[in-house]
């Protein structure tokens, strides 16, 4: 961690606040307005916390914080390494030179697995064998959140059958000076070794690690497959293995150089503790539900340790550039294991890392798209991701505004998209059922013969679509803003801000607006409530993406004739009791309280890290619905 903060400081991405800021609610404030600067601002070190700890923040919010942290200059020279890697150990033999010749790679990857010391660690310098989590500066990060929490653990695990271990990053809330939550959701792999210790009637012996070398938080958030060790990949891209030492008080292995461990236990026998809630990384709140108890048993810490925090809400965040990370590291694999046709992945900010996708393929037959498809909604993490788009190669996925106009181009509603029913990311708030629902794929690719339609042939002229937005509003009184800047650029979108008031209303609102001279031509409808502000498309896209269950929610309008589009239709607006008949409590956006805004507004002088930031909170103000993390 030392030699990070020290990396950063010297490249200009880091900056020192001497005075003493409060864990609780000022850090985070503070945090949030310079994460979401241009490239993710600088890191922030909190010298003066009130603790024997600073808190180190926003370390991996840049790319280039990133790939300091990963020891590479570009996130494709670690996909083109496991490639070459790949090819090389599994491509045809044909003499015993060329099997000699693996011979270094199949060394070097051994060097690579973590490794187990005897002695004590530098973790282990200070041990608290009376274990108190007070002496921690740990975060309470906005005001509706439900108390204290860890947020940047890497939560080690062992199946109790294989020894595999597992690393994982699951938030803790703070309940007693020794307990916490642990919140593993019911697909983590740390909720499985949960239930097999549960099976067998154990304890399950449970270690925290903070801070260290980067790579291993880092490691902690990776997508892996299941009994795939962390700590392996944390090996391969430092090129050197994680030493490990034997916990405390617990019958588990830590990193050696971690700066915190926390070690404890799982009692699966014991009641779980309602937990949260908790602003989360879709930027909206998490509810408090109910998950198991963490008992401290240890804590233990280097002698100049620092404490690691994370803040997550509305994107782009922190957690937005680790994303970035991952998408880059991980689309080697899926080529190289399971779709060859891949050419390139993104994972848009706006969509919290489920909600949408965008991947180009190198397309050879009909139907290949929805074979793409079915394959990641297959795959690990993927299995999530609620709106899936899949492109040609030659399209650049990462340019936004050419993605939309391709998108308009070769997507016909009717015939190009298909959904479908699985598992969701507990987070998602928008589903009927918990952590159950629909997904939607979108073929935006060129069409073969076998796939094409007479709406496919069409040709529109979107730049001279008259859309009269006056009258429309005054003739549907519920509609309060159109935005049609886009089909100037050849985009066939449209947003919409509505009242929403009856049963059923963006049904049969699109029904009527397709009707009308300008908006017969457009494809794509998306509505949501006013105020969002349908002129800001990333906001507006975060929202609807937030608030969709796609099958649900997505209302496919067929053309009328060989002459017409088809339409589709998203309702991307909070579902209600009374008009959607949706039964489930509705969260509301993560924002900071004013007290703290203006706490953090009179202060910013004194932290002397650089010209005043506004407030993000301050331009979501109009989106809060209650006092509360619930929206009654």
């Amino acid at each position: 961690m030392q030699k990070f903060i020290k990396k950063t400081e010297e490249a200009g991405e880091l900056v020192r606040i001497k005075v003493n800021v409060d864990p609780v609610l000022e850090m985070s404030e503070i945090v949030d307005r310079m994460s979401k600067e241009k490239g993710g601002g600088k890191a922030i070190l909190f010298e003066n916390t009130g603790t024997d700890f600073p808190v180190l923040m926003n370390a991996l919010g840049s790319e280039k914080r990133m790939q300091i942290a990963l020891g590479v200059n570009d996130f494709n020279e670690i996909g083109k390494e496991i490639e070459t890697l790949f090819k090389n150990l599994t491509g045809p033999k044909k003499n015993i030179v060329d099997k000699l010749k693996i011979l270094p790679e199949l060394a070097a990857l051994s060097s690579y697995m973590p490794k187990q010391i005897s002695g004590k660690g530098k973790s282990q310098e200070v041990i608290h064998q009376d274990p108190d989590l007070s002496i921690l500066p740990i975060l309470k990060t906005w005001s509706r959140d439900g108390g204290r929490f860890i947020t940047f653990p890497q939560v080690i695990t062992k199946d109790p059958d294989t020894g595999i271990r597992n690393v994982g990053m699951y938030r803790m809330q703070i309940f007693e000076k020794n307990l916490t939550g642990m919140h593993w959701h019911k697909h983590k792999v740390g909720a499985r070794h949960f239930n097999e210790y549960k099976r067998l009637g154990k304890k399950m012996p449970v270690a925290v690690a903070l801070g260290g070398d980067p790579v291993l938080t880092y490691a902690a958030t990776a997508p892996l497959p299941d009994n795939i060790d962390e700590y392996m990949l944390a090996g391969f891209l430092r090129k050197q293995k994680v030493k490990l030492v034997k916990a405390i008080t617990q019958e588990i292995e830590v990193p050696a150089e971690a700066d915190i461990i926390i070690e404890g236990y799982v009692d699966p026998q014991e009641d779980f503790i309602w937990e949260g809630p908790f602003g989360d990384h879709t930027g909206f709140f998490s509810l408090a539900d109910w998950y198991p108890k963490f008992h401290v048993t240890c804590i233990t810490h280097r002698k100049d340790a620092v404490y690691p925090a994370t803040v997550v809400g509305i994107p782009p965040m922190e957690d937005a550039y680790i994303a970035k990370a991952t998408e880059r590291i991980f689309l080697a694999p899926i080529k190289l294991t399971m779709l060859p046709e891949m050419a390139n992945m993104n994972i848009p900010d706006a969509g919290v890392a489920h909600n949408l996708t965008l991947v180009s393929i190198n397309k050879t037959f009909a139907g290949q798209a929805q074979k793409v498809m079915s394959s990641l909604w297959g795959a690990g993490q993927m299995m999530f991701n609620k709106i899936l788009t899949v492109f040609d190669s030659e399209v650049t996925i990462d340019n936004y505004e050419s993605v939309a106009r391709i998108f308009s181009k070769y997507v016909a509603p009717e015939h190009d998209i298909v959904f479908i029913k699985g598992p969701l990311d507990v987070l998602d708030h928008s589903s009927s059922k918990f952590a159950f629902g629909s997904k939607m794929g979108i073929d935006a690719t060129k069409k073969y013969k076998e796939e094409i339609s007479n709406e496919h042939s069409l040709k529109l002229d979107l730049k001279a679509v008259k859309i009269n937005v006056q009258k429309l509003k005054e003739k549907y009184s519920e509609i309060k803003e159109i935005n049609t800047t886009l089909l100037k650029k050849d985009i066939s979108f449209i947003f919409i801000s509505i009242i929403k008031t009856k049963k059923q209303h963006i049904k049969l609102l699109s029904e009527q607006l397709i009707k009308e001279q300008g908006i017969n031509k457009v494809k794509f409808l998306i509505f949501v409530d006013h105020p969002v502000d349908v002129f800001d498309i990333e906001q507006t896209t975060w929202i609807f993406a937030n608030n969709i269950e796609p099958l649900r929610d997505c209302t496919i309008i067929k053309a009328k004739n060989e002459a017409e589009v088809s339409h589709l239709a998203i309702d991307g607006t909070r579902k209600r009791a009374d008009i959607d008949n949706f039964k489930r409590d509705w969260p509301d956006i993560v924002t900071s309280d004013e007290e703290t805004i203006k706490l953090v507004d009179n202060r910013w002088d004194e932290y002397g890290i650089g010209k005043f930031i506004k407030s993000p909170s301050e331009k979501y103000k109009p989106l809060i619905l209650s006092n509360t993390a619930i929206v009654e």
